[in-house]
């Protein structure tokens, strides 16, 4: 199990020194399950010995082999480079080590990309990563590849950069097997491309570019067994720049497209998907006429037997792909003709070929074959041409010409080769299409980055003829790739200036010869071709004489159990090839007569096809056989696919190549599942460890001089100086790696070979030990010298005390003992002695007893304790654990619980500031205010009734007393006529009926009275019962209401108490207001009323007329014309006496005067309008006498404005209908509302409507003052008539205004806006520019010439957006015109007509400049954004080196020096370096000018707040996202650097006042990043604190800070995997809210709110116009 791996690692192994491999030392060893497992030595090893001593990760011992220290198995790296970014960085290079770094980084980093020297190696994770966004382009656009994490955006930057300074072009090659994601890669180098390069110029050229993706995709990639989007072709996208850097064109070529796929799919695959697209879109309107149907029902599309790909839809695809096609100028016909042809296919595939004839050596189709029928009216070709010659063949035999029938497999296999054909041939025209689309047309392409997507090395269990030419491209490319590493590792050593030797790397220009030379397996492949008997028997045999007998190749084999087969040893892998059908795809024919039935198509595009092939010189991918042999095609397609290739290598050659090597972890197609056998396999066949050898055959470990300087100081010896550094080294080295073959001085670094790192490491660890020991020696020496004395000192002074206490103790004893031995001498002696005896006995006795119990029990005690303790410690530990589990599980959920609890209060809280409760009573005060309407009204109908009533009953009254002067007057008239019987009047008939009409016209009159004094009473009823069912309600919702309060009351009694006092004010105030309205209304109506009786009462006075005695009066309709001064002239004309009316005339002026005075009033016609103007408050000018004429004139405008107020109450009525129905149903909801759950929302909700009723009822209040205002009417209406000739009514006059003659209004916008100096326009006052215009605007419209008002706003705008424009780059230019946009828009605002005011000086104007005020907010919004872009674009590129890169603390990072070789690529800038980096007070310098040019316009602080808030976002965004991106930013003591700079900018925003806006805030992201830094990072309890500190961070973002995270000092440890786990398990609990995202969105836009603050009152005194503006032909007035 350990011979395979041993070829690959002895050379690493011969180079490393085996003083490494000593106990406690990581190797690898190779394992058949995971290829190679990490173990650890046990012991030294020492050279001789057979067997090294190991213990294995799951701690098994095994003894390893060791037949010499060629055997010796890899060494493992240190951890300090576990996850390293770079894999040359290695300090041990071999393929253990690669795989292990790409395991680590991919599994438990999450990073896809790992640099290998210039390769970057991306796996494939099998879903989808935030890591491809707008902002994640930001970040790499513009910055060095040497700084950033391995990411392909990195490599296309690079390339972009080095095309863009050197104006040399770049290539990409993309290369791996299928479904490792080449063609995801190359989607995303060209988008990075269309974004960096499109940013200058948005045209649609990047749109065009990427438009070819989903095309490419439909027609050339299909599902395979290893992937679902495979691309079945190669293809190579040259992307042409400008001068500029922006795109302007592209080209693309393809290679060697998979033709057999179109009619041949294996198990479990399908065929290319635009026939599945198409077969999906069989329903459409338009796809019907293509005859498709399900794919099962084509022989073309089900071979395979997978129909669909799951989370794929088709149709959505092929709708894609139709956009793209419009997108890159097919226009929908030629669309429709590739879809014909493409369906046109899949019928062909299902024409039924039957054999025929006695041995089936005959073929035949069926006349009425419905898919040939399909096939040729799709195509516009003729059936029974096609059915003969697809079973036919013609033949030249002997100058003659034979028709042959074709067998039924030739005609099969005739009808497939047509397929393929016809396929080919359109997918070379799409191409072609694309390219003509793509071409630049604007200007000529500087330089070009070639994107190469090419198909990876195959191995299948079955190989033929496509595979061979894959495999074939590989090697060409693995070639060049080895080729120019090697260039690049030579260019370096000479670079430096090292004496070194060539370096032997594997070359496989070997197997390249034996496939592309002289009589190598393409040349005999073509040969074979030629021959009329040509076979892939006799081709393989040819193969076999040539490379094994007569020149045996070292690369060519035969296998041992078939001779249809040969095997190919390629540097990536032994393949096996059969040769079945080798010769028939190299031809790829398809006979003449079939492609002269398709060059005579009706279809445009069929005909295009097959026409073309007689310009070219080639077929793609094939020939074309036709009956004489002279004509066949001599291209086969190997020859074609082997010149294609040439050429793309000497494109390749041409260029800088960028290596993107694209590895398929595994073949299950598993998210996050790492093979390594998989994945190996690819390493070997991409080229990855050819990387590693010839890095590792050379110095793979190079340090600059400063840096092995700050890293290995320690082993350095004498004066220790940094300016000395290489004289240092250059005398260390020697004598720590004896062998000067191990290691070499270049110019500027030192470089080792591999292990030597490892072995510095090892020494410097040792030095460190023995250093530390003897620091340790002395200190604990001195500590215990230091103890000893002490203790001494207190041993002596404690022995003073102890024997000074005992000698006066033993004096006492002395003295009572001499005196008791005297006393007791006698008698105590005999007692106490017999006593004792006794005792004593009895005490050995009890004791033996007692101790013995006490020793049994004691037993028996402790035996019992120690189970006990040993089980309380297992239960102990297990329900410790248990509750501590619990109590994690509590303490999360209670925080959910307090949080969301919080939460929710909080969102109850500002939701009750923003709408109080207590705004409930306001529904039902606005109630009672809607009752006290209806009640005033019932009381107005009823006033207006009882008035009525008197009316009718002092008519009934009048009448009676005009009847008794009649029968008087009669019965005088009788005694005259009785008297003077000669003079009698003569009474006509004529005058009886007008008489008799007049009665009848009168009694009409008191009829429609009578009816309307009913219908004012049933309406009043109405209105009665109406307020008494409001009451009822009202009542109700009273009482529910004081629930919904009592209710409530709990919680919001406080709140409730404080603001009652205010919303009773504010009810009594809309109620005063509201029926002061009422009263208006009323009053109103009354004058209508007055007025209709007046003009009533004047129609009638006009219909009298007085005449001769033959005639009387006429009750016609009154004509204007009828008012003549003749005819009102004096009674003593009529043969009536004055006194002697008719009845009709009496009646009529009894009506409103009994008097004779008011009697000859009213036939006063001067008389009447005087007192009808007098009455309604007209003033009458005295200059004017109103004659008849006028007197006419006026008595239309009367009748006018009768109709129209007469209109206009009939308007209010429905209206107030409408609103006592809104008022129903408004209580209606109120009541089912208070039953409900949401009392609270939903009283709010009313309480907002009736806020926003009672703010409609005040306009149209307001709104009724202007309609009903009589005086306004009756001088708009009268006065114009009473004038000698019509004229315009003469509009108010004001003062303070200023005038601009027409002809000046250019000059005037010229000198204010458009020509005004930079100088003279920043000492102006701020707003001027705009005060000026808007007086000039107010003249004209107070002028009355509205088009004139337009078109100088119009102007001012117009010319303030071309001033923005050509100062688009000034922030002070920039900032003067926003403040004078937005006082503009102020003060137009302020006097709209829409904008209601209660100030006598705001008179609102009369031209409707609304749209133009939408305008100017507009260009206040675009002058922001204006403002913010310069200070962005300034920002941007010092933002990074100044929050990041700068040292403000000096000295902090003087030791931090990144362990590994520095990874400067050939695309990298130079950095800046000394004083020309920029600082934060470079950014403070940028935000200071912002400042100090809005206050310097006097912007409102509320606009620079949310400024500022913008771009602390944008300062904040931009550093977080290279912190996340750097991984040489992730240290300790780079965090305390950044978050010293943030606090200057903290600082600079609260000097400036500005901390309140929410810019700070904006910060809190990037401080909690750089506290994530200097956090320790060890323990649970960190884990918690880091997880509950790193609020603003996302879960994503706090692991890949913590996997970044690098130490950069020896007291600095990695951050552990299991510490990373443990933080991800915390942060599982925690939702972000959204899509995961790593890096921050720096395009995000706050929206901005402009503050309306009215400004005031504006004179054109208060002006002060410097004469540097030159607008003294401003008149004021």
């Amino acid at each position: 199990m350990f011979e395979w791996c041993l070829p690959i690692c002895s050379e690493v192994i011969k180079m490393a020194t085996l003083e490494l491999y000593t106990k406690d030392a990581s190797v690898w060893i190779p394992d058949p399950d995971s290829v190679w497992v990490s173990a650890q030595i046990l012991q030294d090893y020492t050279p001789g010995e057979k067997h090294l001593l190991l213990q294995l990760s799951n701690g098994k011992e095994v003894h390893y082999p060791v037949g010499s220290s060629s055997d010796l198995p890899p060494l493992g790296n240190p951890d300090i480079l576990e996850g390293e970014n770079d894999l040359t960085a290695l300090s041990f290079l071999h393929e253990p080590a690669v795989l292990h770094n790409l395991r680590v980084r991919f599994l438990d980093y999450s990073s896809i990309y790992t640099y290998c020297g210039i390769v970057l190696v991306a796996i494939n994770p099998y879903e989808q990563l935030p890591i491809y966004g707008e902002e994640v382009i930001d970040a790499y656009s513009g910055q060095d590849m040497a700084d950033m994490e391995p990411h392909i955006f990195s490599v296309a930057e690079d390339a972009y950069r080095t095309m863009t300074r050197e104006q040399k072009n770049q290539s990409i090659i993309i290369s791996g097997e299928s479904g490792s994601g080449k063609t995801v890669s190359a989607k995303f180098t060209m988008r990075y491309f269309a974004v960096v390069g499109g940013a200058a110029q948005q045209t649609s050229v990047e749109e065009r570019v990427l438009a070819t993706n989903p095309i490419m995709e439909s027609i050339g990639n299909a599902k395979t067994t290893r992937n679902d989007n495979s691309s079945r072709f190669g293809k190579y996208i040259e992307i042409g720049f400008g001068r500029k850097g922006d795109i302007i064109g592209a080209n693309m070529k393809t290679y060697l497209l998979e033709k057999s796929r179109v009619v041949f799919q294996a198990s479990a695959e399908r065929n290319y998907h635009i026939f599945y697209q198409l077969c999906a879109s069989r329903e459409l309107p338009e796809m019907r006429c293509l005859k498709l149907d399900v794919p099962e029902a084509f022989r073309y599309t089900r071979q395979g037997g997978e129909m669909l790909i799951p989370g794929t839809d088709d149709l959505s695809d092929l709708e894609r792909t139709r956009n793209a096609f419009t997108i890159l100028g097919v226009q929908p016909e030629q669309q429709m003709e590739l879809f014909r042809i493409l369906s046109a296919i899949l019928h062909l595939g299902n024409v039924n070929i039957q054999t025929s004839g006695r041995n089936s050596e005959g073929s035949y189709i069926d006349a009425d074959d419905h898919s040939l029928a399909t096939f040729s009216k799709i195509l516009g070709v003729e059936g029974p041409q096609m059915a003969h010659w697809l079973c036919h063949r013609r033949l030249a035999v002997g100058g003659e010409m034979l028709v042959k029938l074709l067998p039924g497999q030739q005609a099969i296999e005739a009808r497939d080769a047509l397929a393929k054909h016809i396929y080919g041939q359109l997918f070379t025209w799409t191409v072609q299409r694309l390219n003509s689309a793509l071409h630049a047309q604007r200007a000529q392409t500087n330089s070009f980055i070639g994107v190469l997507d090419i198909y990876g090395f195959e191995t299948f269990d079955r190989n033929s003829f496509e595979q061979f030419c894959i495999n074939y491209a590989n090697e060409k490319l693995q070639q060049q790739f080895n080729r120019h590493v090697f260039h690049l590792e030579q260019e370096e050593y000479v670079r430096e200036e090292l004496a070194w030797s060539r370096i032997e790397f594997s070359d496989n220009q070997q197997c390249i010869n034996l496939i592309e030379g002289q009589l190598g397996l393409f040349d005999l492949l073509d040969e074979e071709c030629r021959m009329p008997k040509g076979s892939d028997e006799s081709w393989v045999q040819k193969l076999y004489h040539q490379h094994l007998t007569s020149r045996p190749h070292p690369h060519f084999q035969k296998t041992r159990m078939s001779n249809s087969a040969f095997i190919i040893l390629h540097f990536a892998d032994m393949v096996q090839y059969e040769c079945d059908g080798f010769l028939d795809k190299n031809r790829d024919t398809v006979f003449e007569e079939l492609i002269n039935i398709l060059k005579a198509s009706q279809s445009e595009l069929v005909a295009e096809l097959f026409q073309e092939q007689g310009n070219v010189p080639s077929v793609a991918n094939g020939s074309i056989r036709s009956g004489k042999r002279a004509r066949e095609h001599k291209l086969t397609v190997g020859f074609q696919f082997r010149q294609s290739l040439q050429m793309l290598m000497d494109t390749l050659n041409s260029t800088t190549p960028h290596y993107i090597r694209c590895i398929k972890p595994n073949d299950l197609k598993e998210p996050l599942t790492f093979d390594p056998k998989r994945t190996v396999q690819q390493l070997r066949a991409c080229g990855v460890l050819e990387t590693i050898r010839i890095s590792a055959a050379g110095y793979p470990s190079r340090w600059t001089y400063e840096e092995f300087f700050s890293r290995y100081r320690v082993l350095l010896r004498g004066p220790q100086t940094q300016e000395q550094a290489q004289t240092l080294c250059r005398q260390t080295i020697p004598p720590l790696i004896p062998d000067p073959d191990q290691y070499c001085f270049g110019k500027t670094k030192v470089f080792f070979r591999a292990g030597q790192v490892a072995l510095l490491e090892r020494l410097r660890a040792e030095r460190l030990r023995v250093a530390a020991v003897i620091i340790q020696s002395h200190v604990r020496g001195w500590l215990g010298r230091i103890r000893y004395t002490r203790m001494l000192q207190a041993t002596l002074t404690i022995q003073r005390y102890c024997r000074g206490a005992l000698a006066r103790r033993l004096a006492l004893t002395l003295r009572y003992t001499k005196a008791a031995l005297i006393i007791q001498k006698t008698y105590r002696m005999v007692v106490v002695r017999q006593l004792f005896l006794m005792i004593r006995q009895a005490t050995i006795i009890i004791q033996a007893f007692a101790r013995g119990r006490l020793a049994r029990r004691k037993y028996r005690q402790l035996v019992a304790e120690r189970a006990a303790v040993l089980l309380q410690a297992r239960v102990r530990g297990w329900l410790a654990r248990e509750a501590y589990r619990r109590v994690c599980a509590a303490v999360v959920f209670l925080q959910c619980c307090v949080r969301r609890r919080a939460a929710r209060r909080e969102l109850l809280k500002l939701k009750m500031e923003a709408r109080s409760v207590e705004r409930y009573r306001e529904l039902n005060k606005g109630m009672e205010v809607k009752l006290m309407q209806l009640q005033l009204r019932a009381d107005q109908q009823a006033r207006e009734s009882a008035a009525l009533r008197e009316t009718l009953h002092a008519e009934r009254e009048a009448a009676s007393a005009e009847l008794e002067a009649l029968r008087a007057t009669i019965q005088k008239l009788e005694g005259q006529k009785h008297e003077k019987p000669l003079h009698r009047p003569v009474i006509s008939e004529k005058e009886v009926e007008e008489r008799r009409k007049a009665e009848e016209k009168a009694s009409q009159k008191i009829i429609q009275l009578t009816q309307e004094l009913q219908a004012q009473q049933r309406e009043k009823d109405s209105f009665y019962k109406e307020r008494e069912a409001l009451s009822a309600r009202l009542f109700q919702q009273e009482t529910q209401q004081q629930i919904c309060i009592y209710v409530c009351a709990e919680c919001l009694q406080e709140a409730v108490s404080q603001a009652s006092a205010t919303l009773r004010a504010e009810l009594d105030e809309e109620k005063r207001k509201y029926q002061g309205l009422l009263r208006e209304f009323t009053r109103l109506e009354q004058r209508y009323d007055n007025l209709r009786g007046m003009s009533l009462l004047t129609e009638q006075t006009k219909s009298h007329r007085r005449t001769d005695s033959t005639q009387s009066l006429s009750l016609e309709p009154p004509s204007p014309t009828l008012l003549s001064p003749t005819s009102l002239g004096p009674f003593s004309t009529s043969p009536f006496s004055p006194a002697l009316l008719s009845p009709d005339e009496v009646r009529r002026v009894s009506v409103t005067s009994f008097s004779s005075e008011r009697r000859l009033s009213v036939w006063s016609p001067e008389n009447t309008m005087d007192q009808m103007m007098e009455k309604m408050d007209v003033a009458k000018d005295p200059a004017v006498k109103m004659t008849g004429e006028d007197l006419t004139h006026a008595y239309d405008a009367v009748r006018v404005a009768n109709k129209f107020l007469e209109s206009q109450l009939c308007d209010q009525r429905s209206q107030w209908e409408q609103e006592l129905e809104s008022l129903r149903c408004q209580i209606t909801l109120a009541i089912s509302g208070f039953s409900s759950g949401a009392q609270r929302q939903e009283l709010q909700e009313l309480l907002e409507a009736r806020e926003q009723e009672c703010v409609k009822l005040r306009r149209e209040v307001k709104e009724l003052r202007n309609t009903f205002s009589l005086k306004r009417l009756l001088t708009q209406e009268v006065t114009p008539v009473m004038s000698p000739c019509p004229s315009r009514p003469k509009p108010a006059t004001f003062t303070g205004l200023l005038e601009c003659r027409k002809r000046d209004e250019t000059k005037l916008i010229k000198n204010l806006i458009t020509d005004i100096r930079v100088d003279s326009a920043l000492s102006l006052p701020p707003g001027l520019p705009a005060s000026v215009l808007f007086l000039c605007v107010r003249q004209a419209d107070c002028c009355g010439d509205q088009t004139r008002t337009r078109s100088l706003c119009s102007a001012a705008v117009t010319a303030m957006k071309a001033a923005l424009k050509k100062y688009n780059n000034d922030i002070g230019m920039t900032a003067l015109w926003l403040n004078n946009a937005w006082l503009l828009h102020d003060r137009l605002t302020q006097h709209s007509s829409k904008v209601t005011s209660e100030s006598d000086e705001l008179v609102p104007l009369t031209t409707d400049l609304s749209d133009l005020i939408r305008v100017l907010s507009d260009l206040c919004i675009q002058a922001y954004q204006q403002l913010l872009s310069i200070t962005e674009t300034r920002l941007q590129s010092i933002i990074v080196p100044a929050l990041l890169e700068s040292e403000t603390i000096t000295g902090l990072s003087g030791s931090a020096v990144k362990l590994g070789p520095s990874r400067k690529r050939a695309g990298s800038d130079p950095r800046t370096v000394g004083g020309d980096a920029p600082t934060m007070t470079s950014v403070l310098r940028e935000l200071g000018a912002l400042h100090t040019a809005m206050s310097h316009q006097a912007l409102p602080p509320i606009l620079m707040e949310q400024a500022l808030r913008q771009l602390t976002y944008v300062i904040s965004a931009s550093a977080l996202n290279s912190l996340l991106l750097r991984k040489d930013m992730c240290s300790w003591s780079r965090g305390m650097q950044i978050r010293y700079n943030v606090s200057l900018l903290e600082e600079w925003l609260r000097s400036q006042s500005l901390q309140a806006g929410g810019a700070v805030a904006t910060l809190e992201p990037l401080i909690q990043a750089v506290q994530l830094l200097q956090a320790g990072k060890k323990t649970e309890a960190d884990a918690q604190a880091l997880v509950q500190t790193c609020t603003a961070l996302s879960s994503q973002q706090i692991v890949k800070i913590l996997s970044l995270y690098t130490p950069h000092s020896d007291t600095d440890e990695r951050v552990t995997l299991k510490f990373i786990r443990i933080v991800q398990g915390l942060l599982k609990s925690r939702s972000d809210g959204g899509p995961p995202q790593i890096l921050m969105d720096v395009r995000k836009v706050f929206p901005v709110t402009f503050p309306y603050l009215p400004p005031t009152v504006l004179h054109a005194e208060q002006l002060v116009v410097p004469d540097s503006l030159k607008i003294s032909f401003l008149r004021k007035v």
